[in-house]
C-alpha cells in the first residue's frame, strides 16, 4: 500500500496517559522509543508500507515498545528534522492498539510527544508541525494544543510541547 498524505494524518488521541495504559485494566505500561531497524518491518501487516518511509535518507523512523515486550511494536513515527522544527511524515498505532477492542491507550498522544521531545532535542523549541485531515482540525487543537495554521498544516508550539513532553517524559 502506497502512503499518501494528500488527506492528512489521521492518527486520534484517545488519551493522555503517563506512557502506555492497558485499556481493561487501567495499568501503565512503562515505554520505550526507539529507532527502527529494517528486520524490525519484515513481518509488519499495517494500514501504511512503512517500507516506504525507512529508505528515505531524510526521513527517521521510531517505534514504541513496552519494557515488558520490547519485541512487540505499539506504534511508528516518521520524522524529519526541518530547518527549524520536526515534521511529523506519518503515525501510525499498531492494528491492535486500534477501535473498540484495542490493547493500549496513549500511543499516538506518546509518539507526537516523543517529536516535541526531539525538537527540544535539537534545538528548535518544541515546534512539531504535520498536516492534518480536516476532519481531524478541532480534534488536534483540542487534545495536543497543536494550532491551525492554514492548508491543514498543524503546528505545536513551544508551550503545548512542553505539556505533552512533560505528561509522557517527566521522569
Amino acid at each position: 500500500m502506497r502512503n499518501s498524505l494528500d488527506d492528512g494524518l489521521d492518527f486520534r488521541i484517545d488519551k493522555l496517559t503517563k506512557s502506555i495504559e492497558e485499556v481493561t485494566s487501567g495499568q501503565s505500561e512503562p515505554t520505550f522509543i526507539l529507532p527502527v531497524e529494517l528486520v524490525d518491518l519484515y513481518q509488519l501487516i499495517w494500514h501504511f508500507d512503512w517500507m516506504l518511509e525507512f529508505d528515505l535518507d531524510e526521513r527517521t523512523l521510531f517505534k514504541l515498545v513496552t519494557v515488558n515486550e520490547p519485541n512487540l511494536i505499539h506504534g511508528l513515527i516518521c520524522l524529519e528534522q526541518k530547518r527549524d522544527h520536526i515534521y511529523i511524515h506519518l503515525l501510525e498505532s499498531a492494528p491492535f492498539n486500534k477501535g473498540k477492542e484495542k490493547r493500549y491507550s496513549g500511543v499516538a498522544g506518546n509518539l507526537v510527544a516523543f517529536a516535541c521531545k526531539q525538537s527540544f532535542h535539537f534545538g528548535y523549541d518544541g515546534n512539531v508541525s504535520f498536516i492534518a485531515k480536516e476532519q481531524l482540525i478541532e480534534h488536534y487543537e483540542k487534545s495536543i494544543g497543536a494550532f491551525h495554521f492554514g492548508n491543514r498544516r498543524m503546528i505545536i508550539n513551544t508551550s503545548a510541547a512542553k505539556k505533552l513532553v512533560n505528561q509522557y517524559f517527566n521522569s
